[in-house]
């Protein structure tokens, strides 16, 4: 009964099983070994896109992080909901390798909408010597609170953003989960939608710690080998990262994976929504924020489900009172442990 996180999952057998046959004998160093030609050319044709240029890091901070930087100067802003990523979850890293470039932080209680965005923008005048200059624009997808934007809401944000000649990151942590909810393919929910970059995940969803960045501009791949490399984040057993990534994408592991964290998290929602529970958001993928009594939140915590997030204290005087939780579904959850869970409601 273990719900905290999508990072706390186990790593497929099919990707410990690469980095096993990666680990006999010797391999060029920096990305520069054979794996790594296998995984350029599984994802450049997932996203059907064979200019595309891809680089790993070992964390979404740093992919995020260091994918932003190549488009953002230390004079501008890069544009963001309250609960991107960026802005939640990373301590000011997107700040810190751009060089200093501000956040903009467009407040909502999820999703930022194209209204919003075109009116941060236009806060940010052209040529305005003393403010900061207009930056990138980046989506989180899934969102931190489990939703999914339709494609038709991503080609609404990056044709804002286009319509002031911005860059556009998507920041795919839960990549492989939307895309399973929105049944469309890589390329869809790229690209084609108006997107410059990508951080791909696989850390959440099965790898042991690798991410992916995405480049349908080759332009900017050199800038960014020097910045991975003047950030630390350049590994030099650089297979183990290749492998991991190939594992992730054989045979569309990756997509099974992902099918089977949202299915899980759909039987979840399904037993939530029959027990009463109310919803905070929409659960589209594998993340759910749901509230229910106090009183079952500590039966729960009694019969060893403790690891899920929640909101307030167990301990008050009110039984009946709402307390809010975020509940994540990883790839090995099953339904008997979800049973178990709902058995206590």
């Amino acid at each position: 009964m273990f719900f905290a996180s999508d990072n706390a999952g186990p790593v497929h057998p099919q990707i410990m099983a690469r980095l096993t046959q990666a680990n006999e004998g010797h391999a060029m160093p920096y990305g520069k070994d054979a794996i790594m030609d296998e995984v350029r050319d599984a994802i450049r044709t997932a996203f059907e896109a064979p200019q595309a240029e891809v680089y790993l890091v070992a964390t979404g901070t740093a992919a995020n992080a260091l994918a932003l930087a190549c488009y953002a100067k230390p004079w501008q802003t890069i544009f963001c909901s309250t609960t991107s990523h960026i802005n939640e979850d990373e301590c000011n890293a997107p700040e810190f390798y751009a060089g200093a470039a501000k956040l903009t932080v467009i407040e909502t209680d999820d999703m930022m909408t194209p209204d919003a965005l075109r009116r941060a923008i236009e806060k940010h005048p052209d040529g305005n010597v003393h403010g900061a200059q207009r930056g990138p624009v980046s989506i989180t997808q899934v969102t931190e609170r489990g939703s999914v934007h339709t494609l038709d809401e991503i080609r609404a944000l990056t044709t804002v953003a286009k319509g002031y000649d911005l860059p556009v990151h998507l920041d795919g942590a839960r990549f492989a989960n939307a895309l399973v909810a929105l049944g469309c393919t890589p390329a869809e929910m790229t690209w084609k939608a108006g997107v410059d970059v990508v951080s791909f995940g696989g850390t959440k969803n099965g790898c042991m710690g690798v991410e992916a960045v995405v480049f349908f501009d080759p332009t900017k791949a050199w800038e960014f080998e020097l910045r991975r490399k003047r950030g630390a984040h350049l590994f030099s057993k650089h297979r183990y990262l290749s492998a991991q990534m190939a594992g992730y994408m054989q045979d569309d592991l990756w997509m099974t994976m992902a099918q089977q964290a949202n299915d899980s998290a759909a039987h979840l929602v399904a037993g939530l929504r029959a027990a009463g529970a109310a919803f905070l958001h929409q659960p589209d993928a594998n993340m759910i924020f749901a509230s229910w009594p106090r009183r079952i939140h500590q039966k729960l915590h009694d019969a060893g489900a403790k690891y899920y997030i929640w909101n307030g204290s167990l301990e008050g005087d009110d039984p009946e009172e709402l307390l809010g939780a975020r509940l994540v579904c990883d790839w090995s959850i099953g339904k008997p442990a979800i049973d178990q869970f709902l058995s206590h409601f």
